[in-house]
């Protein structure tokens, strides 16, 4: 019997111990958070991250019913949570937000929630985060960054999980995440259609990264991977995800001073933006793929595979320039790009606009070992035949549309080592004239 009574009380005071180290909620409620709109609640949210933070972690809770706040900084071992019908919305009063210091290669900017070197971090739950960034319009917003809030801004965290949650409106950048490890973006519905440079999702010089099951509809990018940090931009995997984008849908680039490697692009579908009104790029979109570098990225092992396409002008974009911005990194000398190991399989393509596809390097830097198979393109055609453009446009902004229509209906391929086509097929709608590929400087 006293056997038993010790083996009770063993279990008990390890259920207390168990519980205590449960993480906690922090109901920002609690702490004087108003429902319906008309109170600002940052000091509210921001006491409750606060003490949630160094009670040792746990939740933040936002309840159903619309809170209005301003900057707000995550802390470690704490995840936003809002519940099912809980909307969080930015305030339009541009003093309410917090700009960031900045350091080399950053651009300073304003944001909604920031974290800065914090660890174990999320947002999560059913709500939505609406930033109301239409409202910034005067012209001193219109450089991008600098006073129109982003609705995400995290530099230098590791162990970053953002889930579930409906984004909405952001100034600029719906999201930014800046050198930053060990990160999963889960199920999470983005829209972005309110204002210049309204990226969906911007990944930049992160290492260890899964972005699955994700919506995003926006103007400008939709999910894309960037570096300026000196750092390589690694083991990145976008899988299973639903993009839309008046621009580029799948993106690496065009910021590129840091390598990128081991980066997969995997089960996707791109498709036209519901939103008509256009701000940036085209209705149908630009491109599907883009991988670029050109400011001294060494890209190498990237796949693309099985993406499903609907439209966008010049859906596949490989581009090795020497535009050479160093982003306010310390450079002996420049950096010469490459592009080396490109995998792209398995893509069917429909709808496309008639300019046609591109990969091009530089005399003397060309892109090298690209491999293409099972692509399948119907584009709208009723071209005719096209001299190759003899402008290599070094320092030029990268986009599938930077030469007009190419001379090829599929693939005008120029300044490359060893690109292989295997099972390419291209149809299109109306007759065309132009040979489906164009080679140009292939080795």
């Amino acid at each position: 019997m006293q056997h038993i009574a010790k083996h009770i009380i063993t279990v008990c005071a390890l259920l207390f111990i168990c519980t205590g180290l449960q993480a906690r909620d922090f109901l920002i409620t609690t702490y004087g958070a108003e429902k319906g709109g008309g109170t600002l609640c940052t000091k509210a949210i921001q006491k409750a991250i606060d003490e949630c933070h160094q009670a040792g972690g746990g939740r933040v809770i936002v309840p159903k019913g619309t809170f209005v706040t301003g900057a707000i900084v995550l802390k470690s071992n704490v995840t936003l949570h809002l519940e099912k019908g809980a909307k969080l919305l930015g305030s339009t009063d541009p003093s309410h937000y917090v700009l960031s210091k900045g350091r080399p290669g950053v651009y300073v900017t304003s944001q909604l929630i920031f974290a800065a070197n914090a660890t174990n971090i999320g947002i999560s739950g059913w709500g939505t985060i609406d930033g109301q960034g239409g409202v910034f319009t005067d012209a001193s917003c219109n450089a991008q960054g600098i006073t129109r809030p982003m609705l995400i801004r995290f530099d230098t965290c590791k162990g970053v999980t953002i889930s579930d949650v409906t984004m909405r409106n952001s100034g600029v950048w719906m999201q930014h995440y800046y050198a930053c490890e060990n990160m999963t973006i889960r199920g999470i519905k983005v829209y972005n259609h309110c204002n210049n440079c309204n990226d969906g999702m911007d990944i930049n010089g992160c290492r260890n990264v899964t972005v699955i099951g994700v919506t995003v509809d926006s103007d400008d990018d939709g999910i894309c991977l960037k570096n300026f940090t000196s750092q390589a931009s690694s083991n990145i995997t976008v899988t299973n995800c639903k993009v839309s984008s008046h621009c580029n849908a799948l993106k690496i680039g065009t910021e590129t001073f840091g390598d990128f490697n081991n980066i997969t692009f995997s089960h996707c579908k791109v498709k036209p933006s519901k939103q008509k009104h256009v701000q940036n790029g085209r209705a149908n979109g630009i491109s599907a793929v883009s991988i670029e570098s050109v400011d001294g990225s060494r890209i190498t092992n990237v796949t693309v595979s099985d993406i499903t396409v609907k439209g966008t002008e010049t859906p596949i974009f490989v581009r090795l320039g020497n535009r050479g911005n160093t982003y306010g990194q310390k450079v002996t000398t420049p950096k010469r790009g490459s592009i080396n190991g490109v995998v792209i399989k398995d893509i069917t393509i429909s709808g496309a606009g008639h300019t046609g596809c591109s990969i091009s390097g530089l005399p003397g830097q060309e892109v090298e070992n690209i491999q293409l198979s099972n692509v399948k393109i119907v584009n709208a055609g009723g071209q005719g035949q096209l001299d190759a453009p003899t402008d290599d446009k070094a320092k030029a902004y990268p986009e599938g549309t930077m030469w007009g229509v190419l001379p090829a209906s599929g693939f005008f391929v120029k300044n490359s080592k060893s690109v292989d086509f295997s099972g390419v097929k291209v149809k299109t709608k109306k007759a065309d004239a132009r040979p489906a590929i164009y080679r140009v400087n292939v080795k």
